[in-house]
């Protein structure tokens, strides 16, 4: 079923959507390439860009080490992507010559990765964020400093059919839906609607 939105936006943010089925089929360097430049772009709290990618894909060293970081169900599927991608992110920044905590870290890799789906959906590949993966495992055998915050890992692939993929995800293998606007934004408050009838009609 397609998604419909509320409210008129670019089919690229409806269309996106996090399968767990792929082909397995080698992602080029070119679409690498492409998806990390859209992500080099984010926006970030004093143009820190504090976001770091590291990649494997299927016949690199490293492509088990990635795989073994997953969590026994992720890997049921995510074995099967294209690619694997560590997202991490700069715990400091550097403002006016001192060295000072960036709160934002978190929130401006998230930017980072947004661009990188929606550049990689453009391109016909999807990609599905992973938060189930041992981050200790990962800053140990990925060599990642400690001044580094391990964010997420991210699969990227074509799309497959069912086939494929392990019976206990074919359920859940469709675009899931959003919640509504007036649960998600307020208006000078916590809870308050900011899309009121009056304020419409006004």
């Amino acid at each position: 079923m397609p998604r419909i939105p509320d409210h008129p936006v670019d089919p690229l943010f409806v269309d996106r959507w996090s399968p767990r089925s792929f082909t397995g089929e080698p992602v080029p360097d070119a679409v690498l390439q492409s998806a990390f430049e859209a992500a080099r772009w984010a926006p970030s709290a004093s143009n820190a860009q504090p976001w770091r990618f590291i990649v494997a894909r299927p016949g690199d060293a490293e492509w088990a080490d990635f795989v073994s970081l997953l969590l026994p169900r992720n890997r049921l599927w995510a074995e099967r992507a294209s690619a694997l991608i560590l997202i991490v992110s700069a715990l400091d920044v550097e403002r006016r010559g001192e060295v000072v905590a960036n709160v934002s870290h978190s929130f401006d890799a998230g930017a980072a990765w947004a661009n990188f789906a929606h550049q990689a959906l453009l391109l016909g590949w999807h990609t599905h964020g992973i938060g189930g993966f041992d981050r200790d495992a990962a800053r140990e055998l990925l060599g990642i400093p400690e001044a580094f915050a391990v964010e997420s890992m991210l699969a990227l692939g074509k799309q497959a059919d069912l086939a494929g993929l392990h019976a206990d995800f074919h359920a859940q293998e469709s675009p899931n839906d959003r919640r509504p606007l007036v649960q998600t934004v307020f208006s000078g408050r916590f809870g308050a609607p900011a899309f009121s009838p009056q304020r419409n009609a006004a």
